[in-house]
């Protein structure tokens, strides 16, 4: 079962009585998990009915007593084991997953990683109720997670916006949300969100970024490259390394593989590379002015001083901010 399809089951009081969340994107997680915790029951019921656990001070038989409990005054006793991961000898919750009370809901976030479907625990939970599978989202969909999650809120992104935001949080949708939040009620003149709101309330600058440094490098503009990554050097912090070879990585990446595409329209550069359409229209264009033999050497450089970076090779005495520079230089000459 889907995200949405949970969140709309509980909303019309379809509630199982265990609900497995695991899996490496923790914010769906906490999503379904926080919603169970603040709606299923009333305020006057959560006194005697609602027990939170946490995996690595709990153990699994107290868990399991708990949920062979009735409810007090109310239809229905909440469990919530929160760092499920931890919970040691998790199986013990076999025998009740196998036949667990409809008087309970169990909700057992095991974040980071899957339960092990060969289990007893497992395949019991899948018999009798819902397991939820979190995946961590691709970076390429995180402009359009962005948009749709502005859109369920009455609130619109422009491209270059959504691809700012996206090069700077990375696939963190725990943190991009609480970005996103923050725009919200920052923005009140407008219902858009641009550029200019995200520089003047996140701090990030338009001009700039990674997006921007892909731009200049894309249409070989020597002088812009050469600033944006001379600013990189010198806020580290907020513009580190790590981020902008693999990113630079992919966009290259992309570009070369442009080039032995069949079908060069952009939605299907989109659909091929698996990137935002907005950007298929930038690879394309850029892509033109390099030839696949430099591309490859490109990527053969960016490889190379990701290495550097990490100090392969290099003497301690020089900086990333003077191996960025050199890296820029290399690309583009």
């Amino acid at each position: 079962m889907d995200f949405e399809a949970i969140i709309q089951n509980l909303k019309k009081k379809i509630i199982h009585p265990i609900y497995l969340l695991q899996g490496e994107e923790p914010y769906y997680i906490d999503e379904i998990s926080d919603y169970i915790e603040k709606n299923v029951l009333t305020d006057a019921e959560k006194g005697f009915n609602q027990t939170i656990f946490y995996g690595k001070d709990s153990n699994a038989i107290t868990i399991a007593e708990s949920c062979l409990r009735f409810p007090m005054m109310a239809q229905r006793q909440v469990i919530i084991v929160k760092e499920a991961q931890s919970l040691n000898k998790i199986e013990v919750l076999a025998p009740y997953a196998e036949k667990p009370l409809a008087s309970t809901v169990l909700v057992l976030n095991y974040k980071y990683r899957n339960l092990d479907s060969k289990t007893k625990l497992f395949k019991a939970i899948k018999k009798n109720s819902v397991i939820f599978t979190s995946e961590k989202l691709k970076e390429w969909k995180l402009p359009g997670w962005i948009e749709n999650y502005l859109s369920k809120r009455e609130y619109s992104i422009t491209p270059q916006a959504a691809l700012l935001l996206s090069s700077y949080l990375g696939a963190d949708l725990g943190k991009v949300a609480n970005e996103l939040n923050k725009l919200i009620v920052a923005v009140k003149d407008t219902n858009r969100i641009t550029a200019e709101h995200i520089e003047k309330n996140i701090g990030l600058s338009k001009e700039f970024n990674l997006f921007e440094l892909q731009n200049a490098l894309g249409e070989k503009n020597v002088f812009k490259a050469n600033q944006i990554i001379r600013y990189f050097g010198a806020n580290p912090t907020a513009n580190p390394v790590q981020r902008t070879i693999p990113t630079l990585f992919g966009f290259f990446s992309n570009m070369f593989a442009w080039h032995f595409l069949k079908d060069k329209s952009e939605s299907a550069v989109a659909a091929e590379l698996g990137i935002h359409t907005y950007v298929a229209k930038n690879v394309a264009v850029a892509a033109k002015r390099y030839t696949p033999t430099k591309l490859f050497e490109i990527i053969g450089i960016l490889r190379e001083y990701d290495m550097k970076t990490k100090g392969l090779d290099v003497s301690g005495l020089v900086s990333t901010a003077d191996l960025q520079k050199e890296m820029i230089y290399k690309i583009l000459h």
